[in-house]
């Protein structure tokens, strides 16, 4: 790429788990410059982007998307092309536990971010200003629960439930506010759950692969008859990057894997691979133990990518037992990144109990 089509991507939430994983595709794989911004809550880790914070186009800073003096001077001097915001409270427990935090970050910083992008956007050399976009990184969580059949696609009413999809749900109706009204060169993006290397291990699946290597119990919601559709988290970073480079203004993008799994079933499998990967006395699926549901628990999620694999030309690479496969064995091998975390941050207690 000529040195004239580098660009200058300002990420937020560039230290958590999609964020990080969308710096590395940006330094290894392109040509552009990255400047993180990240608040460094308790899911914001340095060591993820240990592999690239040398690299002489990376940069970080540390501050909140809610202060408005901080992103205006952060926007005003590094003057970004692509503004990605991925900045966000985003684990449905913690909604339930502390639901202003994510009033705070997820609507609140959105609103603060939007007016900060939208003044500099004006303020802009017109080539620079035709030239700029915001792309705000939503979930499909904001659309509700599907029964049995069905996918959601971009036309899919919000019908959020619980206090994290609703904060989101919020941010991305914002996002279009600004667009529509203000002209502001927004587009929108709503991904299936995310799995994958550096994921905080209040998640799903690093909490099952963790306790299963540490031979502790593995709490399963419910039934474990709730369905996700699993994206890996590299396939989700490319996805964005060809969203912000190509992506239509004002319009919405899903991206998904297509991999539909109960919960039990995702358990059952992962057990199996550390199994075959760290063999241990006895079969960890041993380890799996029911307990109560989570309040308002979505049944279903899955979504319709067929406008991104159209239009943009994107189709996830990871199958879903290769892409397992690789977690696991990522997990096992970088012990030094996730045991400072048991230990200090989150030992993998139950959260969402809100009396």
């Amino acid at each position: 790429m000529p040195l004239d089509e580098r660009k200058r991507y300002l990420v937020t939430g560039g230290a958590g788990f999609i964020g990080s994983a969308v710096c590395r595709h940006l330094i290894n794989e392109t040509p552009h410059h990255v400047l993180v911004v990240d608040k460094l809550t308790y899911a914001g880790n340095l060591a993820s982007l240990a592999p690239i914070s040398g690299h002489a186009r990376f940069r970080f800073l540390k501050a909140d998307i809610a202060d408005a003096e901080a992103m205006e001077n952060v926007l005003r001097e590094f003057k970004p092309d692509v503004l990605m915001h991925l900045a966000a409270e985003s684990h449905v427990d913690r909604s339930i536990d502390r639901p202003a935090d994510f009033i705070h970050t997820n609507v609140v910083g959105t609103f603060v971010l939007l007016e900060a992008a939208y003044r500099y956007w004006c303020k802009s050399l017109q080539a620079r200003a035709d030239a700029f976009r915001f792309l705000h990184v939503s979930t499909d969580e904001v659309f509700g629960s599907l029964g049995g059949d069905g996918l959601f696609d971009e036309s899919s009413p919000y019908r959020p439930n619980s206090p994290y999809a609703a904060s989101k749900a919020a941010s991305d109706h914002f996002a279009r506010a600004w667009h529509r009204t203000f002209g502001l060169p927004v587009v929108v993006s709503n991904c299936s759950n995310n799995y994958g290397p550096y994921q905080f291990p209040e998640k799903f699946i690093p909490l099952v692969i963790l306790n299963a290597l540490q031979e502790r119990p593995i709490p399963i919601y419910g039934r474990g008859d709730n369905v996700r559709d699993w994206l890996h988290v590299e396939d989700h970073a490319r996805a964005l990057v060809l969203i912000a480079e190509r992506g239509e203004v004002g319009a919405t993008y899903i991206v998904g894997g297509g991999n539909e799994r109960t919960n039990v079933e995702m358990a059952r499998d992962l057990c199996r691979l550390i199994d075959e990967l760290a063999p241990a006395a006895r079969p960890r699926d041993r380890l799996i133990q029911f307990v109560d549901d989570r309040p308002g628990h979505d049944l279903r999620y899955a979504v319709d990518s067929g406008r991104i694999r159209q239009e943009l030309d994107w189709a996830p690479r990871e199958d879903l037992q290769g892409g397992l496969r690789k977690t696991v064995s990522w997990y096992i091998r970088n012990e030094a990144w996730w045991r400072p975390i048991r230990e200090r941050v989150y030992a993998g207690e139950r959260l969402g109990r809100r009396n």
